[in-house]
C-alpha cells in the first residue's frame, strides 16, 4: 500500500519494542466507523438507549482497530523471524502497514510474511465467533462479538485478493518469485493483478452508481482508485530498488570537489553559487577543509548582512557534516537524502573527502538507467 511518510502521525506506543503511529488520516476513518457502527446498531435494537448505542459504536471500533494491530503485528513476528527488522505500524485511513527496513530475501519468507496476516484475521474472526456463541454477557457482548467476527472474516478475505499490495497480491508474488526465480518479474505479475483488481472495482462502483446506489458505488471507486495507485507505486519502488541495487556512491559521485576560502562574504558566495549552479561547497582554510556551506545556510542571514557575514559563520563544521562512504549503496543514500532533506552530500573516505554527491545525480541516474531498461526490452 502507499506508504505514509516514515514515522509519520502520532505515536500511540510501543508492542513487543514496534511503535505504533496514528497517521491523521485515521481519525478521519474512525469517526466515520464510530459513527456508522452507532447507525446498525440503533436500526437492529430501537430498545437500546442511545448513550448505549454510542458506546458500543466506540468500543466496537477501537477492537476492530486492535485486530488491525494484531494482523500486523502477526506480518511483523514473522518477518522478524526471518531477521527482517520492523521499524514502526502506522494505522492510516485504509487499515494498517507494517514497515519493513528491507524485503524478503526469499519466495517462502514472501510467502510466509504474507499470509500471516490474513491467518490472524481469520484466527480472530473464529475467537469473535466463539464468544458470540458462549461469552456470558447478554445481547450487547453477542452483538459486539458477532460483528467483530464479521469485520475481520472480510478483513482476512478482502486481503487474500491475490493483487498487489494486499497480502493476497504479496502471496502470489511469493508463488510467482519462487517459480520465475526473479523477484522483479513476480512483482510486475502481482502489479498487474492488483490492476485489474482495481479496475473491477472501479467499474464496479461506477456500475452501482448509476444503478442508484451512490454512496456504495463512490465508496467501491474510491478504494479501486486507491488500489490502483497503491499497486502502480509499489512496483515503482520495486523497480527504483532493482535499478539501483548495484549503484554504490564511487560510481556516481563528481570527484570535482567545489571549495571557497573561509573568508568569503555571503554575497560573494551567492555569485559564485549563481555562476556555478553549485549549491554545496567545502570550506577551506589554510589549505584545510574545515566545513561545509550551502545556499540553504547563507539565506538563513538577512541579505542586508550577506556583504560583511562570511561562509565560515554559516557553515557547517565538521562533525555536524552529514557524509557517506564510496562504498554505500545509492538508493541507501537517496533514502538518506530524502529522510534528512539534504540535497547533497560529501563523501568520504578515511577521512578524506573524494568527492560530493547529489539528489539529482542518483535521480538522473535512476532515470537514464529505467530508459535503458526500457529501450533494452524485446
Amino acid at each position: 500500500m502507499p506508504q505514509p511518510a516514515r514515522n509519520s502521525g502520532i505515536l500511540l506506543g510501543r508492542v513487543l519494542g514496534i511503535p505504533i503511529y496514528l497517521h491523521a488520516s485515521w481519525f478521519i476513518i474512525f469517526a466515520l466507523i464510530t459513527l456508522s457502527l452507532r447507525t446498525q446498531f440503533a436500526a437492529q435494537h430501537p430498545h437500546w438507549t442511545p448513550p448505549q448505542n454510542w458506546t458500543l459504536g466506540l468500543i466496537t471500533s477501537v477492537l476492530f482497530f486492535t485486530s488491525v494491530v494484531f494482523h500486523e503485528l502477526c506480518h511483523s513476528m514473522v518477518a522478524r523471524h526471518y531477521r527482517i527488522p520492523v521499524e514502526s505500524i502506522t494505522l492510516f485511513v485504509f487499515g494498517g502497514l507494517a514497515r519493513m527496513e528491507r524485503d524478503p530475501s526469499s519466495p517462502r519468507q514472501e510467502f510466509n510474511i504474507a499470509i500471516a496476516g490474513p491467518l490472524s484475521s481469520l484466527f480472530l474472526a473464529g475467537s469473535f465467533w466463539l464468544a458470540s456463541r458462549y461469552l456470558p454477557g447478554g445481547e450487547m457482548v453477542t452483538s459486539v462479538a458477532y460483528l467483530l467476527f464479521t469485520i475481520n472474516l472480510i478483513l482476512a478475505l478482502f486481503n487474500l485478493v491475490p493483487g498487489f499490495p494486499l497480502d493476497g497480491g504479496r502471496v502470489l508474488r511469493g508463488v510467482a518469485w519462487g517459480i520465475t526465480g526473479d523477484f522483479t518479474r513476480a512483482t510486475q505479475i502481482a502489479s498487474t493483478a492488483g490492476k485489474f483488481f482495481a479496475y473491477f472495482m472501479i467499474i464496479t462502483g461506477v456500475w452501482q452508481v448509476l444503478g442508484g446506489n451512490p454512496v456504495g458505488g463512490v465508496w467501491w471507486a474510491f478504494i479501486g482508485w486507491f488500489l490502483l495507485e497503491a499497486a502502480r507505486e509499489s512496483y515503482a519502488q520495486v523497480a527504483i530498488r532493482s535499478t539501483l541495487a548495484s549503484v554504490h556512491a564511487e560510481d556516481i559521485m563528481s570527484r570535482d570537489i567545489p571549495t571557497v576560502p573561509s573568508g568569503m562574504t555571503l554575497e560573494e558566495y551567492v555569485q559564485e553559487v549563481l555562476r556555478t549552479g553549485r549549491r554545496c561547497h567545502i570550506v577551506i582554510s589554510a589549505g584545510t577543509p574545515v566545513g561545509l556551506v550551502t545556499l540553504h545556510s547563507a539565506r538563513a542571514v538577512p541579505r542586508e548582512e550577506w556583504h560583511s557575514a562570511s561562509v565560515q559563520s554559516v557553515m557547517l563544521p565538521p562533525d555536524r557534516i552529514h557524509s557517506v562512504s564510496p562504498a554505500d549503496l545509492a538508493l541507501k543514500v537517496l533514502e538518506r537524502m530524502q529522510s534528512e532533506d539534504i540535497n547533497q552530500m560529501p563523501v568520504i573516505s578515511q577521512g578524506q573527502i573524494v568527492g560530493m554527491i547529489s539528489r539529482d545525480t542518483i535521480l538522473r541516474v535512476l532515470r537514464t538507467r529505467l530508459q535503458a531498461g526500457h529501450l533494452a526490452e524485446p
